[in-house]
């Protein structure tokens, strides 16, 4: 069953090993009555759909609702919160003058900055999940503004690591950007989507490195120097609060409502203990853990060089503050094409080779991010060679953000919130363990100058990022390994509902998912599929799966040697059968 607005997907699972097969209308269809007949509609404002209504193309230059305009907010908010939280980092040999910081405390208030983030970005899915995207980004903006405007008040290091680190749980945005856009668009181009909003909000990283400082430079003419720092927070914090207004009153959370509504009208279903069922799901497959770890160091690494650039180009070449802020802002703003261009990348190899392919795309690049950061670390006697070298180290540190982001959607449909907090969470756990080991100057690393820790930090991205030859999907394979033909998409989607769910048709949107999902087995393995299914031997097969999609409806016709049983289940004005076979 589906929803009242009419929109309809193909589906057609069959699993041999329950026995079950399901069905639903072959095309997406809107009920537009003219002269009796129904009109086929693919597209929502001007914007081509799949079956799920989501976008198939990415309209760069329009705010059209719903899929652009989420587009653009999802990244808009991200890129606030990225800005406010490395603000600090961006003004940071004036504040550690005024506070009177040493290496360790304004270390320890790095690793604050984005330690808060790690539980944030956890929580943030399970909640998505819950109220949507628009009450997420907005709730997360304003919620959070309030601490943003009280680093203008601290006047000691306590509070500034305090206040850097609420500041820094604002990163949970990052989950609400990726699972917002992650709703909108369409399989085949969802890495892409996804790498483009996360790099731009990345950007807000590079970006505060060169606008603070300005921002300072600005308003020091008329006030004393320790108090124009502060006057330059009320930028970033009453962005925060414009951000969250304007995505709670122009957002919509899905292509056909927002959350709220659709539960309401039933069109979204949802099961008891539903909360439970989505953490359960998200946190108890191994896979989100693998990339959990992978994320660590990539977008981890790109937190950490964020946090330490600024400071690390000022004493290690002696430049202005802000020479130093606008190099080190070169680091955060090839965002604006290098994560976009690492889920595009992530896209386009997956369309010969599929889900391998983006594994393997993954691997490499991020390796080669690990080559070029210890390169950065040896070319300390040049700034020179140290501003190439961390042109060429961030380009792939990016894309390898953006294209775990190609994968991350299809670790799982029910739980794809979660999924993604988690492997977010990851990023900033990443961020941690290397700032607190490398750079924070630490019990942990007490002798350990900024140079060995770039390093070790290239050392430590290398070996991680080798976990990626263990992930393995069923139905695709992994990087060395090919997937099991005897297994489909929807095996692997539907067994995380239960029986009584799926009489209750939640799985629906799971079985659309697993549907557009096909298309990561790769050109080959699609090819040889469909060559099989062509076999004359075959005909019949498909002549009755064409015959039942015409009546909206799909029976599984009991073997010569066996029986059926028939269960209508009706559901509004859709009538799915579920017949369950024995050989």
């Amino acid at each position: 069953a589906l929803c009242r607005s009419a929109s309809c997907a193909s589906l057609v699972h069959n699993t041999s090993r329950s026995g079950y097969r399901f069905a639903s209308p072959v095309a997406k269809m809107t009920s537009l009555e003219s002269a009796g007949s129904k009109v086929q509609q693919n597209e929502i404002n001007g914007m081509p759909v799949d079956s799920e209504d989501k976008a198939t193309k990415i309209k760069m230059f329009s705010f059209a609702r719903p899929h652009m305009r989420a587009f653009h907010l999802a990244w808009i908010a991200f890129f606030i919160s990225f800005f406010a939280t490395f603000a600090p980092a961006a003004l940071l040999p004036v504040i550690r003058e005024n506070l009177n910081l040493t290496k360790t405390t304004a270390g320890n208030a790095g690793v604050a900055a984005v330690v808060g983030a790690v539980a944030m970005r956890i929580f943030m899915g399970g909640i998505l999940e819950t109220v949507g995207s628009r009450f997420g980004t907005a709730i997360t903006m304003l919620v959070f503004a309030p601490a943003v405007f009280c680093m203008a008040l601290v006047t000691e290091a306590g509070g500034f690591t305090a206040v850097r680190l609420f500041i820094g749980c604002s990163l949970c945005m990052f989950v609400c950007c990726q699972f917002w856009v992650g709703s909108m668009f369409n399989v085949k181009i969802v890495g892409t989507a996804n790498a483009i909003t996360a790099g731009w909000g990345n950007m807000g990283g590079g970006a505060t490195h060169l606008i603070m400082p300005l921002i300072y430079e600005g308003i020091k003419h008329s006030v004393p120097a320790f108090a124009a720092w502060r006057w330059a927070f009320y930028v970033p914090a009453g962005a925060f609060i414009v951000t969250g207004i304007i995505s709670l009153l122009f957002g919509q959370d899905t292509p056909t409502g927002d959350l709220r509504d659709l539960k309401k009208s039933g069109v979204v279903k949802q099961g008891k203990g539903n909360f439970g069922a989505v953490l359960k799901h998200g946190l108890l497959n191994y896979r989100t853990w693998i990339l959990f770890l992978t994320y660590g160091y990539s977008f981890g690494v790109e937190l950490t060089v964020d946090n330490m650039i600024t400071y690390y180009l000022y004493d290690q070449f002696e430049l202005p503050l802000a020479i130093a802020g606008a190099l080190g802002s070169v680091f955060g703003l090839m965002n604006i094409f290098s994560r976009a261009s690492g889920g595009m990348l992530s896209d386009l190899v997956a369309i010969p080779w599929g889900m391998r392919g983006r594994l393997w795309c993954l691997w490499i690049i991020q390796t080669l991010g690990g080559v070029f950061c210890l390169a950065m670390g040896y070319l300390d006697y040049s700034l020179s060679g140290t501003i190439i070298t961390m042109v060429i180290f961030s380009i792939f540190c990016q894309q390898a953000c953006g294209a775990h982001f190609g994968v991350a959607p299809f670790v799982s449909r029910r739980a794809y919130g979660v999924v993604s907090g988690c492997i977010g969470a990851g990023g900033n756990v990443g961020a941690v363990v290397t700032q607190t080991i490398f750079f924070a100057g630490s019990q942990y690393s007490p002798n350990m100058t900024a140079q060995e820790g770039l390093i070790w930090m290239g050392v430590m991205t290398i070996g991680v990022t080798m976990v990626l030859f263990f992930l393995h999907f069923p139905t695709w394979g992994s990087m060395l390994f090919p997937g099991n033909s005897d297994i489909t998409e929807e095996d692997y989607y539907l067994k995380e509902w239960t029986a009584e769910e799926v009489a209750q048709g939640y799985h629906t949107p799971s079985m659309k998912f697993a549907m557009e999902s096909r298309s990561q087995r790769g050109a080959k393995a699609a090819a040889a599929v469909n060559k099989a299914m062509a076999a004359p031997g075959d005909k019949s097969v498909g002549k009755a799966t064409e015959s039942s999609m015409h009546d909206g409806t799909l029976s599984n016709s009991s073997s010569a040697a066996g029986s059926s049983t028939e269960e209508p289940v009706k559901e509004k004005d859709v009538t799915v059968t579920v017949v369950n076979s024995r050989a």
